[in-house]
């Protein structure tokens, strides 16, 4: 999928950082390749990746008191 219409932006895939035409016919797109695709699943899915949690316990206050 390295070959495009000029006019097609090119994007660096996620996982390799091969640049890769983001178009509709690119079926895989952002990612260059299905291979790359599934890599980044399978990272989701063993939670290599991970949204971190700032939110504040529900039985903390803003004041620093318990909440009852």
């Amino acid at each position: 999928m390295t070959t495009s219409n000029p006019t097609t932006p090119q994007v660096k895939c996620p996982t390799c950082g091969q640049l890769s035409p983001y178009s509709p016919q690119n079926a895989f797109r952002p990612f260059c390749s299905e291979r790359c695709k599934l890599i980044d699943l399978g990272e989701w899915a063993s939670e290599s990746y991970r949204i971190p949690d700032n939110s504040q316990s529900p039985t903390s206050a803003d004041d620093g008191s318990l909440l009852q």
